[in-house]
């Protein structure tokens, strides 16, 4: 599918979910200097908290989304689709199965791949993080590895020039509010287990 057509497909996944207002207002969005400082500095605060959940694409994503909306006046949803690289998916089937049934709480994922859309920006939180993980897909970790190298942590691009990096983001399915905030808060439990069970160690 062409970013044209994936950008309009999206345009009415988001009318669908959250009505055609928000789905003008992600066409119209124009990125600035000062919401792409915002979205590093929230990502950085996200990315220490999450340091001790595995997979967690979902909640990592939705956890941004709602720390986004309190800072950013910029139309934000939350997107599951599929990840490609170099035109192969290395997360989801192309297959849409979007809804509750596919982004589990308890499991704080999503089949496929689960991603911020700030306007038509990805914001993607998750996606070095899995890369270096020693349980990323080895495509995966070739490709971020060779692209953009060590130590990164926010990947932020006009979905446009995604395909220029080597990247496709297919979206199936927005996030209603309640999905967010359901994946959002089994996400925060998770982290006061982990941080529990490490006081007690």
């Amino acid at each position: 599918m062409s970013v044209a057509k994936d950008l309009t497909e999206l345009g009415k996944l988001i009318a669908r979910q959250h009505g055609w207002p928000a789905a003008k207002a992600f066409k119209a969005y124009e990125m600035n200097d000062r919401d792409r400082a915002v979205l590093t500095t929230s990502a950085v605060d996200l990315l220490t908290i999450f340091l001790d959940v595995p997979a967690a694409c979902a909640a990592m994503s939705a956890a941004f989304a709602v720390q986004l909306e309190r800072v950013l006046r910029g139309p934000i949803q939350v997107v599951a689709g599929t990840l490609t690289v170099e035109g192969e998916a290395v997360f989801g089937d192309r297959s849409p199965r979007g809804g509750a049934a596919s982004c589990s709480t308890e499991a704080y994922d999503c089949n496929g791949h689960v991603w911020v859309m700030v306007g038509p920006y990805v914001a993607d939180i998750s996606i070095f993080r899995i890369a270096y993980s020693p349980h990323g897909p080895p495509k995966l970790a070739r490709h971020i590895n060779l692209v953009f190298g060590p130590n990164q942590g926010l990947y932020v691009e006009h979905w446009r020039r995604t395909r220029r990096r080597g990247l496709g983001y297919e979206p199936h399915y927005v996030l209603s509010a309640a999905e967010v905030t359901a994946l959002m808060g089994g996400a925060y439990q998770t982290i006061e287990a982990h941080r529990t069970s490490s006081a007690a160690a």
